[in-house]
């Protein structure tokens, strides 16, 4: 649906050998790929995927253009039977994508970094969430709907707060490190998430000297420790 919808969906492999990817001839694919060859156990069902495809871009334009949602159809084509056309169509297109996919995945080392690190800036933001929701352990206590959607949002505007104030440091941190003379090349910032968290407390007594000096920006100045936690200096 991803790929149908104009999106690229591309997430991390795991258990590549319980995969199940399509071939498109039965008998020269283990001659011409000795290594791929076993993984590649199922028959794509071409002639099934052309009857209907008007119908899958037709499905695909409903939800890029909001006239129905994803969890709507995910749970009607979930809840169809096996017998279901348009449903072993829509499972025939994934299954074709999702080989395309492994294949990149395993032949491209650069594009297996480029996913690890978009996978590390998600993973960092939710360690975020779960430090930040440490009370209750961070179970959801409310007990209506509309308190646990409060609660919910609270997380949210906090996590945000969070972020955004380390990202609006992050700039003061390099500027300062440059006028040190240290190398801060800007490839290295491509790869920092706001989300990262080492240099929150998130525990304890917060003192905030509110009488402190800014500078002309209004910002405070940073110190070698705040640096080292905004993972800029070893």
């Amino acid at each position: 649906m991803f790929d149908l919808a104009g999106k690229a969906l591309t997430p991390r492999v795991r258990d590549l050998s319980l995969v199940t990817l399509v071939r498109d001839t039965p008998t020269e694919i283990a001659k011409r790929y000795p290594l791929a060859g076993p993984l590649l156990g199922a028959r794509w069902n071409e002639d099934l995927v052309a009857a209907c495809w008007p119908d899958l871009l037709r499905m695909a334009g409903s939800l890029k253009y909001g006239q129905a949602t994803a969890s709507l159809i995910v749970g009607t084509w979930s809840a169809a039977s096996r017998q279901n056309t348009l449903t072993a169509a829509l499972k025939e297109w994934g299954m074709l994508r999702r080989t395309v996919h492994l294949a990149k995945y395993l032949s491209d080392p650069a594009f297996r970094r480029k996913i690890s690190r978009q996978l590390n800036k998600g993973e960092s933001l939710h360690a975020l969430r779960r430090d930040l929701h440490y009370a209750q352990q961070g179970t959801i206590t409310r007990p209506h709907l509309e308190q646990q959607s409060e609660q919910a949002w609270c997380l949210t505007l906090l996590t945000n707060s969070v972020a955004a104030w380390t990202n609006e440091y992050y700039p003061l941190a390099v500027v300062e490190l440059r006028a040190q003379g240290r190398d801060v090349p800007d490839e290295l910032l491509s790869h920092i998430s706001p989300g990262h968290s080492d240099n929150i407390n998130f525990f304890g007594v917060i003192h905030v000297d509110v009488k402190a000096e800014l500078d002309t920006g209004g910002w405070r100045p940073l110190r070698p420790a705040q640096l080292r936690q905004l993972g800029l200096v070893p």
